[in-house]
């Protein structure tokens, strides 16, 4: 938001704040910027990984995940031990550290909230991360 001229700070006082900083910032939003974001996708398959913001809905195949849960979910995906058939990486809930599990990789360390920025290598068969 900063990056576009908004400071959510100064709409805290507002009872619609949330609505105001995004009215504020769709109006300062280029256009060209809008179609980048609205032509995004909301998940990707790579080899055996399935990358999405927040998640799966187990039991759901891939391919017919529902959007909302892809943006927002958190359980029952977080705590599910069911192979999806790829492993997902994911962010949305943040963590001390990347959490590396059968069936899912959580990167999300909190970045927004002033923890580390975590980024997940893959080569060949190797994982690792990158923090900053």
């Amino acid at each position: 938001m900063h990056s576009y001229g908004v400071d959510p700070g100064a709409l805290h006082h507002i009872g619609d704040a949330a609505g105001r900083l995004r009215a504020e910032l769709e109006a300062r939003l280029p256009a060209a910027h809008r179609g980048f974001l609205s032509a995004l996708r909301l998940s990707h398959v790579e080899g055996g990984y399935f990358f999405v913001h927040a998640g799966i809905r187990p039991g759901v195949p891939l391919e017919a995940q529902d959007a909302h849960d892809l943006v927002w979910i958190r359980e029952p995906f977080l705590s599910s031990t069911a192979d999806h058939g790829k492993v997902v990486v994911h962010g949305h809930t943040p963590v001390d550290a990347p959490e590396v599990r059968a069936n899912r990789i959580g990167i999300d360390t909190g970045a927004c909230y002033g923890g580390r920025l975590t980024a997940l290598v893959l080569e060949g068969d190797g994982q690792r991360f990158l923090q900053a």
